[in-house]
């Protein structure tokens, strides 16, 4: 929560404070000069005024308001950018809450377990110890397979997808062959991707029937670049739609808005990464990465 404040004051004390600037400096501006043109023309009709600078004074005024509303569209975008991070990381933190707890949970739970078994043992009940044993360390499992990257951010998104999708009855294989240790991009970015791609693959699968709903995460490295893979095994996406699904208000879902996997490709792109797909009538995969050295950043960052 503590970092959530950090972040709206952050937004406020910004990016809010110097466009409410601008915006007081340029509109001041406006009304000044757009008062001495209806002062000379209207309210002081005897004056004399010469042609020729009322057309600079026009020019000026009209130079102004084009430079005005260039300026508040530019803080717009950014503003708006801005709010968008704030969102993200909004719901990174959420998953690292989430996460927290569901570790500090299992931490108070260890001992009462050690105290349940060595009871079941000493009472020699051994069968039923070892069913206790089993069925405690599938719990500590599912949170452990998606401990094993350096990045707590990707840790806590994967713990809180992998929870959601065995909810809706997903059998889910994570898979994590490289601790994606210095990883070039903000953590909270990196969950913006893998959670869209997660969640797209969730949505497929709802075609699925129940027990036979398979989602895999795959992530990986090699020298130049960090990799990872979101495969489902539901209906198959056409090849003719390989590329356009990445465009903007492109969506295969009834309620969708065609976003997610726009914002995916432009946020590895701005890093110079990218992503593609293929399907099959057996799985869909969704392969990208980013490489290991960025030599440039977005024009807005």
């Amino acid at each position: 929560m503590k970092m959530k404040r950090l972040l709206k004051a952050k937004e406020r004390n910004v990016d809010v404070k110097k466009a409410t600037v601008y915006a007081v400096v340029i509109n001041g501006l406006q009304i000044l000069l757009m008062a001495a043109i209806i002062l000379a023309t209207v309210l002081l009709p005897g004056t004399q005024i010469s042609e020729r600078l009322m057309e600079v004074l026009v020019v000026i005024a009209g130079a102004v308001v084009i430079w005005g509303a260039t300026v508040d569209i530019r803080e717009a975008l950014s503003t708006r950018k801005l709010l968008t991070q704030v969102d993200d990381m909004d719901d990174t933190i959420d998953a690292m809450e989430e996460f927290n707890i569901t570790l500090r949970a299992q931490r108070h739970d260890f001992l009462n377990h050690l105290q349940v078994v060595y009871s079941l043992m000493e009472m020699g009940d051994y069968a039923e110890a070892n069913a206790y044993i089993e069925k405690v360390y599938g719990k500590i499992t599912s949170v452990s397979r998606v401990m094993k990257t350096a990045n707590p951010s990707v840790n806590a998104l994967l713990q809180v997808k992998v929870a959601a999708c065995e909810k809706l009855g997903i059998q889910v294989d994570v898979n994590i062959q490289s601790a994606w240790k210095d990883l070039p991009v903000p953590g909270w970015e990196m969950c913006k991707v893998l959670s869209n791609l997660i969640d797209n693959a969730a949505d497929a699968l709802e075609e699925i029937e129940a027990g036979n709903r398979r989602l895999s995460i795959t992530l990986t490295e090699d020298l130049r670049a960090f990799r990872f893979e979101v495969s489902n095994n539901g209906p198959m996406i056409p090849v003719r739609s390989w590329q356009s699904i990445f465009q903007a208000g492109i969506t295969t879902k009834s309620a969708g808005h065609g976003m997610g996997l726009f914002i995916v490709r432009k946020t590895l792109n701005d890093r110079g990464g990218d992503i593609s797909v293929s399907s099959t009538a057996e799985s869909t995969t969704f392969s990208g990465w980013i490489p290991k050295e960025i030599t440039s950043l977005p024009a807005q960052e």
